[in-house]
């Protein structure tokens, strides 16, 4: 597929840049998610969230507080953000590793749910079921050592796409997922490093279209990757922004969305955006030539810049930590 030429407003209704979130479901409860939400649709802003459809009955030590479809009223929450035109995602069956069985009974009962398969997805964690992931989602060799020697899990470890695996589902997969989240990066505009997206992968065949995102690990990092002067450069540039995040984690307290986050999103609401959820900006992108197999130097690219964005990102988490003890 050939690739057309990137105008300086090239959105629907000629807006000048696209953003949209990925939240994902870690720690989210209808109580801590729901005020970031009625925000949202106040400002006109549509995007994607991540559900668990089932619960987890084996306990979850870091996500254990999570709701998942299992809670009615967690349920009920999810179907109004469908109906009021958020797009629902799938984060794996549950919060913790699934065999097959389980993730074809999570598909099943989303399907149920929300009146189809799910289109989009993120894999989660640790979970074993995750699609090449891992030293899995990589190729450069000395980046794929550094990354097991600091992800802590072995070669071979994620095996969702490993055929005769007790955790394999990659053909059910490549028959409902339209797209799967891969790479994350410290930038707003992710035409900057991906300017494929999205892309095939031929060594990842089992996964329709990859795509990337800007990391916003929490509040905080959310509000750092949408500050005003990086507002500007999304929109000057004309770019793509998809956030990762997780709206679970600081972005409400006692009912109430942070103050400066609220801020950053109604600035970004009165600028000329689009603003869609996930699935229908890389519809779009896809429909107008966008997409297509990723070029060895650019993956190459992609690989060289994640792996210093996650450096960076180590680091500064480091430094939050230290400073909060002393």
């Amino acid at each position: 597929m050939s690739r057309k030429p990137w105008s300086p407003a090239p959105f629907p209704g000629n807006k000048r840049f696209a953003f949209t979130i990925m939240d994902d479901t870690d720690v989210a409860t209808v109580e801590n998610v729901r005020p970031i939400y009625e925000l949202l649709v106040r400002l006109g802003i549509r995007t994607t969230k991540t559900v668990w459809p089932v619960g987890c009955p084996e306990g979850s030590g870091n996500f254990g507080s999570s709701q998942t479809l299992d809670d009615p009223d967690y349920r009920a929450f999810v179907i109004g953000l469908q109906r009021q035109g958020f797009e629902i995602a799938f984060h794996g069956a549950t919060m913790e590793t699934s065999d097959r069985a389980r993730t074809a009974r999570g598909l099943q009962v989303f399907t149920d749910v929300f009146g189809g398969p799910p289109r989009v997805h993120a894999n989660h964690s640790f979970n074993r079921e995750n699609l090449y992931w891992g030293t899995g989602r990589i190729d450069a060799p000395p980046i794929r050592w550094g990354y097991r020697l600091t992800n802590g899990r072995p070669a071979g470890f994620y095996q969702g796409h490993v055929e005769g695996s007790p955790y394999w589902w990659g053909d059910l997969a490549q028959r409902h997922l339209a797209y799967v989240r891969n790479l994350s990066f410290d930038t707003p505009n992710l035409l900057r490093v991906n300017p494929t997206l999205p892309y095939r992968d031929a060594r990842r065949p089992l996964v329709n279209w990859w795509f990337s995102a800007a990391d916003a690990e929490d509040c905080r990092e959310f509000n750092r990757l949408l500050a005003p002067e990086r507002q500007d450069q999304l929109e000057s540039e004309g770019g793509v922004c998809i956030v990762a995040t997780h709206l679970g984690k600081g972005f409400c307290r006692a009912g109430r969305v942070d103050p400066e986050t609220t801020s950053i999103l109604t600035r970004l609401a009165a600028r000329p955006g689009w603003f869609v959820p996930v699935g229908e900006l890389l519809d779009w992108l896809v429909d107008h030539g966008r997409a297509s197999a990723v070029s060895a130097p650019e993956w190459r690219r992609m690989q060289i810049q994640w792996a210093l964005d996650l450096v960076t990102r180590k680091a500064r988490q480091r430094t939050r930590r230290i400073r909060r003890v002393s």
